[in-house]
């Protein structure tokens, strides 16, 4: 008995220090993230001033702190502020009317050509799926001329389709529904086959909702693409009408001065979407990551 307690007590141990030691490593980890989101919070409730003379740092001088940036955001300090208000919602519209195109899209293209390229078995298959991971090999700086090229000469140059539709076949999303679908059991298609089922039933009526968990991770992951992409909307967008959110904040930095005021709080503003469909599919997140890790 004292050698099983023994025993059970130095494989405790042996546990333990890991454990610890891998507990103090996240915690940095998480304190070197949040630094950035938490400076920039606190830099939102100062002056624009502050952020030209301290930069971004953590600061607990309540006594400094002010929501004028906010106000001033919301157009609540007179009629200059209002027209830059104005500016403000039009960019967040115009960014949540482009995020929601492109996430819906995306994730119904990359379903279906990852659906054909899972259950289906047919010549050039394998040499196809290896064209879309050779397209994960070749940075954006390389395609964006070919790509500006295309878009103008389709006409759709200043519009949203010019955005959408380059992107719209990602080779990331298409390769994670493939290894995600791979560990489905492909006996339900055949018996959704006897039973009468089309293919098209099969695909949308079946299979679709087997793979909730990697539709929702991908959610997240295009969504958080597209409400951060800036240089293609810069390229494509001609009409100060049109741009989004993250062109319209880089153009309140001037070679004749500098909205800080503006610039900080609607960047913090700006991050309520993201952090809205994060907290609605964070419950689908780790299964979608993990469901085509093992298969059998």
């Amino acid at each position: 008995m004292a050698r099983n307690a023994s025993g059970q007590k130095t494989m405790e141990s042996g546990r333990t220090l890991p454990t610890i030691l891998a507990t103090c490593l996240f915690v940095i980890l998480c304190g070197f993230i949040a630094f950035p989101l938490l400076a920039g919070l606190l830099a939102s409730f100062r002056p624009g001033r502050e952020l030209v003379q301290n930069g971004l740092a953590i600061n607990w001088d309540f006594s400094t702190m002010t929501t004028s940036n906010y106000k001033y955001l919301f157009g609540l300090l007179g009629n200059d502020s209002k027209i830059d208000s104005a500016k403000y919602f039009m960019w967040y519209k115009n960014s949540l009317i482009l995020t929601i195109l492109t996430v819906v899209l995306t994730l119904l293209v990359c379903y279906f050509v990852s659906y054909g390229l899972t259950m289906y078995k047919f010549r050039l298959q394998g040499f196809l799926f290896f064209m879309v991971i050779a397209t994960m090999c070749v940075p954006f700086e390389i395609l964006m001329l070919p790509l500006y090229q295309e878009v103008t000469m389709l006409h759709i140059i200043n519009t949203r389709a010019g955005v959408i539709l380059p992107g719209l076949c990602a080779a990331s999303t298409i390769f994670f529904f493939r290894q995600y679908m791979q560990s489905l059991p492909k006996e339900l298609l055949d018996a959704a086959r006897i039973d009468g089922c089309t293919e098209y039933g099969i695909s949308v009526k079946i299979m679709m909702p087997i793979t909730k968990p990697a539709f929702a991770s991908m959610a997240i992951l295009c969504a958080m693409g597209s409400w951060n992409n800036m240089l293609w909307p810069m390229l494509v967008f001609r009409d100060t009408s049109k741009f989004t959110l993250q062109i319209g904040l880089n153009t309140l930095l001037t070679p004749y001065g500098n909205n800080y005021d503006l610039l900080i709080a609607g960047s913090m503003f700006g991050i309520i979407p993201i952090l809205a469909i994060y907290l609605i599919f964070q419950r689908y997140l780790i299964d979608g990551m993990t469901a085509g890790a093992v298969k059998g």
